[in-house]
């Protein structure tokens, strides 16, 4: 398997590396970031947050942004930020910045020229993991968060498959992609026209029939320019009291969707799941 260590940085005791690798999943080459915490270097195998971030992000953005890094090393936690989808010569691009490259939507394409690459839920939650766990000193515990169209995807990954993670979290997610510009146009160009297919990547409706219940935590800003048309958190709190599911929602007043809203709020969320993690 091509594996390559592209870059490392040390921070806050832990490290900072990127890597390269092909993936059979998405049948290209992908990157991925990972935060390995200073006790991860003294014996100890640490549970891993995977991070999603949102649309026309990469790997970077969060770890370089978000001031993840010193509670990370704190509390003794791994985060590790995948691609927001394939890239490549040969994969299927888009010339808007919400289809194609940048625009994954964690979801398994079934539509031609799609489905030959954009297979991200997969990716992230088989391939990547199993990949993370054979060669870095983690555990098999994990959480998910994300932002945006990764707080999609980190929602979605997390309500379908609750044996898998001790606890979900999300930035300004968007919370019914079947009701918005953004996912009708990405659900609809990379699953086909029928809506039934829709609803499996869909947090809202997830949530309205999930089985199984772990703990979700969403900080969202009442000033983000994206909050009526594309996130439509009220949709995910309507289902959440509907199902007595244990959500708790934080509208954050005056704060946007940049990163310097993730940037105040991401220690609670690291906390939050460091807690999950430990039970």
């Amino acid at each position: 398997m091509s594996f390559e260590n592209i870059s490392s940085s040390k921070s806050f005791g832990g490290w900072h590396k990127q890597f390269t690798h092909q993936s059979s999943a998405l049948n290209c080459q992908m990157r991925f970031a990972i935060f390995l915490p200073p006790q991860a270097f003294q014996g100890a195998k640490v549970p891993v947050l995977y991070w999603l971030s949102g649309l026309t992000c990469t790997d970077e953005n969060f770890m370089q942004k978000a001031g993840a890094h010193r509670v990370a090393a704190e509390l003794g936690l791994a985060i590790v930020a995948p691609d927001t989808s394939p890239r490549g010569e040969a994969v299927a691009d888009d010339p808007g910045y919400d289809l194609g490259t940048g625009a994954g939507f964690y979801v398994n394409a079934t539509q031609a020229p799609w489905n030959r690459h954009y297979q991200m839920y997969d990716y992230v939650y088989l391939e990547l993991p199993k990949l993370i766990e054979e060669m870095f000193p983690v555990s098999r515990k994990r959480a998910i968060s994300g932002h945006s169209m990764g707080g999609h995807g980190a929602l979605v990954l997390g309500l379908r498959n609750p044996e898998v993670y001790t606890s979900i979290s999300a930035f300004a997610p968007i919370s019914n992609p079947v009701n918005c510009p953004w996912g009708e146009k990405a659900l609809g160009a990379y699953l086909g026209p029928d809506r039934d297919q829709w609803a499996q990547y869909d947090a809202s409706k997830l949530m309205r029939n999930a089985d199984v219940q772990i703990p979700v935590l969403v900080d969202q800003g009442d000033a983000d320019q994206f909050l009526s048309e594309q996130l439509m958190p009220e949709t995910l709190l309507a289902a959440a009291q509907e199902k007595n599911y244990p959500l708790t929602l934080n509208m954050r007043e005056g704060y946007d969707h940049s990163y310097y809203f993730i940037a105040s709020f991401i220690e609670d969320h690291l906390r939050f799941h460091a807690a999950h993690l430990r039970d």
